[in-house]
């Protein structure tokens, strides 16, 4: 009986650590709009959202950033699934500009196929449009290793804050409960140990 409560409490520790681990979130403080209050609440120059996995619920969430105010830009970034159609990025500006934001907010990256890719070829895009902040969304499975790879690339002329999807299509506080789950997190803590051990993906 000791060793079955031994391995449940094992078990809860490892799914809360993970949890907490893989999804930094440094917006956990603030409202829904920006404040001067706290640092990471401030307005930033962008909101970048990063295609894969359910790339329609990480823009919605960037665009709802969008609309409360939080940048002037909205960068979107993915190449395409399919060679024969629309790149990602494409796909969520549709998106964005169906959800009534202005086409000159909108800034594409549709080369980028890797987490290292966004993050370097966004760089670029942030130079050119002399962006310096930018709020990163995409979901909490990914949040981690997206946040240290695009933070790899900004060095110290970009802020960048973490802001994970709570909950879609693939990942929810439920994600323990499935395979799925299991796989995305343990797949993102070892690519997490590869990013350390100086590869990138």
């Amino acid at each position: 009986m000791r060793g079955l409560i031994s391995i449940i409490v094992a078990l809860a520790v490892m799914v809360v650590g993970l949890s907490i681990y893989l999804a930094p979130d440094g917006m956990k403080s603030c409202g829904p709009t920006p404040s001067t209050d706290i640092f990471d609440c401030q307005k930033v120059d962008a909101v970048v959202a990063i295609s894969g996995g359910d790339t329609t619920a990480r823009t919605e969430e960037a665009i709802q950033l969008y609309k409360n105010g939080w940048a002037n830009y909205l960068v979107l970034s993915g190449a395409a699934a399919d060679k024969s159609g629309p790149s990602n990025a494409e796909a969520m500006r549709r998106q964005a500009i169906k959800a009534e934001i202005p086409e000159s907010a909108i800034v594409l990256d549709e080369t980028s196929e890797t987490t290292s890719e966004n993050a370097a070829n966004t760089r670029e895009l942030f130079d050119t449009n002399d962006i310096h902040s930018v709020i990163l969304v995409t979901s909490a499975y990914h949040q981690r290793r997206a946040g240290l790879e695009f933070g790899k690339r900004a060095g110290s002329d970009i802020r960048v804050v973490n802001h994970p999807v709570t909950s879609d299509n693939q990942w929810s506080s439920w994600w323990w409960t499935t395979p799925q789950g299991w796989w995305l997190a343990t797949s993102e803590f070892f690519k997490i140990i590869v990013f350390y051990a100086g590869g990138s993906r």
